[in-house]
């Protein structure tokens, strides 16, 4: 619905100003927005029409500007901010990817401390050695055989 007015808007504009080359299925829109626009004017009664207060479909067609143009501004100038916040962004880049590398070196400094302190406290001991001077005779078990 909001396309279509939207539509008819430009449509009226267009015809208005000239643009259109086939005006004659535009004479609808004009009468709709002479229409519109001698209603306007006469009626003065916070947007309500005579016919049990409602709103006839040719008032919503012409919408004031929604945005007004604006000046272009120097190109020159916005070349040189534009230059100004890329040199921002790329130190600002360089700058977290300095971090990040900073830190990862930071852990893998932590983790060869680390490692190297698990080393001298974890000495590999010596294990006793068996005798084997007396032979080793297994002996029978006193449980009994579990039953499965």
């Amino acid at each position: 619905m909001l396309v279509k007015t939207r539509q008819k808007e430009k449509k009226i504009r267009d015809v208005s100003e000239g643009k259109v080359e086939n005006q004659g299925e535009m004479e609808p829109l004009k009468e709709a927005r002479n229409r519109v626009e001698g209603s306007s004017s006469s009626d003065n009664n916070n947007g309500r029409t005579s016919g049990g207060g409602r709103r006839s479909p040719t008032n919503c067609l012409i919408k004031p500007p929604v945005k007004k143009n604006t000046i272009p501004i120097d190109l020159k100038l916005r070349a040189v901010e534009r230059a100004r916040f890329a040199h921002q962004v790329a130190e600002k880049r360089r700058l977290i990817k300095q971090y990040k590398m900073e830190r990862e070196r930071q852990q893998k400094l932590e983790e060869e401390e680390e490692i190297k302190r698990l080393r001298k406290e974890l000495i590999p001991k010596a294990q006793l050695m068996p005798y084997f001077d007396r032979p080793f005779v297994p002996r029978r078990s006193e449980k009994q055989p579990t039953v499965p």
